[in-house]
C-alpha cells in the first residue's frame, strides 16, 4: 500500500487551522497533495464531493469527545444517497422487534414474506442462511456484507414505510427520508404498499405483520433535484431532458454520520435519544459491518465475485487486489448508484490505536446521461475515496493524543 505523506510542516499548519472554520482544514488537506486530488479541486462542479470528518479524542475514563471538519458539506444540496439507506433500515428492524416484544419472535425467527400488491413479489426460502430459511438476522448480514438490496427491501417491507420515516423524525435525522424500495423500480403507489409477513419459531407461527399502506408524503426541500442532460427510460429509450430525483430517497452526509455516531457511540447520547437494540444486535451490527464478505462462512462469499474490499469504499477503494492491513478495521456502509459512490465509515487501527469517523460522497457522470451504465466510477470516485482514506488516516497516526483509545468492544474473532 502506497503511504501518503504528510510533511510535518503542513501537519502543524493543518493543525493551527482546526481552529479555524471547519471548511478550511480539509480543504488544505486536500489541496496538500494536488498528485490526488487535483482532478476533483479543479473539476466544475467538483464532482458533487461532500465530507465530513470526525476526530475522536478519549479522555482518561475512554469516554469519547467528537470535534468535526467538512468540506462542501451542504444538506440541501442532493446526491442520491443508494444503499447506504440500509443501515439505519436494518437498525429499525431490530428495534421493531424489541419493541413487539413477542415470545419466541427474534432476529432468527423464520420469516416468510408473501404478496398482497401488484409488483410485490413471496418470499419463501433462503438458500445463503444455516437453515436455508428468511430470518431478519440473515437479510442484515447480508447487507452489511455485500449491500444485498432484496435484504434491504425485506426489510422495509418489515418495519414499514410509515415506521421507517417517524423513526428518523424521532431520532432528529430531519434531512432523510426513506420512501422507496430499492433495484425494483419502486416509486409512487407501489412504494406505500409493504408486503404481510409471517414469522415462525419451528413450525409454530408467533407472529404476523399485515399488509400496510403509508398514505404519508415525506417533502423535503433540496436543490439539484434534476441532474444532467437526457436519461435511458425503462424501454432503454435516451430521453433528451434531466433525470429527476425528486421522488427519491434521501439521506445526507450529516444524518448518515449521525446513525453512525449514535450506533458506535450510544453512550454519548441521553438514553432517550439511543437506539432501542440489545447488547446482541450491537454486536450482530458491529461485527458483520467490519466483516470481510470473504471471512462469512454462513451467508458464504467467495472469489472472483467477491473479495476483502468489495464493500470498503475509503481507505480501499473497492479494489480487488487490495493488500489488506491487518490491524485495520472498517465499520461501515457504503452505497453506489447514478454515478455517486458513498461511504459512512468508522475506521480502527488496533495496534497503533487510531480511530476516526469519515463519511464521503463523490459523483462523475461526465455524459450527463443516466441510466447508461456509463459512470465513471472505478477511475474517479473509488480512486478518490480511497485517497481520502489513507489521506486521513495517515493524519491520524501522527496526530497527537493525550489519551489512546481502549478498542476492546470492536475487536472480534472473524474466524468463528
Amino acid at each position: 500500500m502506497k503511504k501518503l505523506l504528510i510533511p510535518v510542516l503542513v501537519l502543524l499548519s493543518l493543525s493551527a487551522k482546526a481552529q479555524q472554520p471547519d471548511t478550511v482544514f480539509l480543504k488544505t488537506m486536500l489541496q496538500s497533495h494536488p498528485e490526488l486530488f487535483l482532478g476533483i479541486l479543479n473539476h466544475p462542479t467538483q464532482n458533487e464531493v461532500q465530507i465530513l470528518y470526525t476526530q475522536i479524542n478519549r479522555d482518561a475514563q475512554n469516554k469519547p469527545h467528537f470535534k468535526s471538519y467538512s468540506y462542501r458539506l451542504n444538506p440541501r444540496r442532493y446526491f442520491y444517497p443508494a444503499s447506504t439507506v440500509k443501515l439505519p433500515t436494518a437498525i429499525f428492524a431490530l428495534e421493531k422487534l424489541n419493541e413487539l416484544k413477542i415470545a419466541g419472535l427474534n432476529s432468527q425467527s423464520t420469516m416468510i414474506t408473501d404478496s398482497a400488491f401488484a409488483g410485490q413479489t413471496q418470499v419463501l426460502t433462503d438458500t445463503s442462511s444455516t437453515t436455508g430459511l428468511p430470518s431478519i438476522q440473515n437479510y442484515i448480514k447480508k447487507i452489511l456484507l455485500v449491500s444485498d438490496n432484496d435484504a434491504f427491501n425485506r426489510l422495509y417491507e418489515f418495519v414499514g414505510r410509515a415506521q421507517i420515516n417517524t423513526k428518523l423524525k424521532k431520532y432528529g435525522l430531519t434531512q432523510t427520508r426513506i420512501v422507496n424500495r430499492l433495484a425494483v423500480g419502486d416509486k409512487g403507489e407501489s412504494a406505500k404498499h409493504t408486503n404481510p409477513i409471517n414469522f415462525y419459531n419451528g413450525h409454530k407461527l408467533v407472529y404476523t405483520k399485515p399488509a400496510l399502506y403509508d398514505s404519508a408524503e415525506y417533502p423535503i426541500t433540496m436543490t439539484n433535484l434534476l441532474q444532467g442532460k437526457g436519461y435511458m427510460d425503462s424501454h432503454d429509450k435516451l430521453v433528451m431532458q434531466p433525470f429527476d430525483f425528486t421522488s427519491n430517497n434521501i439521506y445526507t452526509i450529516t444524518n448518515q454520520q449521525m446513525v453512525l455516531r449514535r450506533l458506535l457511540f450510544p453512550e454519548s447520547f441521553e438514553p432517550s435519544q439511543r437506539f432501542n437494540l440489545t447488547p446482541a444486535d450491537y454486536r450482530l451490527l458491529y461485527r458483520y459491518m467490519s466483516t470481510f464478505p470473504t471471512e462469512s462462512h454462513h451467508p458464504t462469499y467467495s472469489r472472483p465475485g467477491y473479495y476483502p474490499a468489495y464493500c470498503k469504499f475509503l481507505f480501499y477503494g473497492a479494489d480487488s487486489a487490495a493488500t489488506i492491513n491487518p490491524n485495520i478495521r472498517i465499520f461501515n456502509k457504503v452505497g453506489d448508484s447514478y454515478g455517486y459512490d458513498i461511504d459512512n465509515a468508522y475506521i480502527i487501527d488496533t495496534q497503533n490505536k487510531v480511530e476516526f469517523m469519515l463519511t464521503a460522497v463523490i459523483q462523475s457522470n461526465e455524459d450527463g446521461i443516466y441510466n447508461d451504465n456509463k459512470y465513471e466510477y472505478t477511475t474517479v470516485c473509488l480512486p478518490f475515496l480511497k485517497n481520502l482514506g489513507q489521506l486521513i488516516y495517515n493524519y491520524e497516526l501522527q496526530r497527537p493524543k493525550k489519551h489512546l483509545p481502549n478498542l476492546q468492544k470492536f475487536i472480534f474473532d472473524y474466524k468463528e
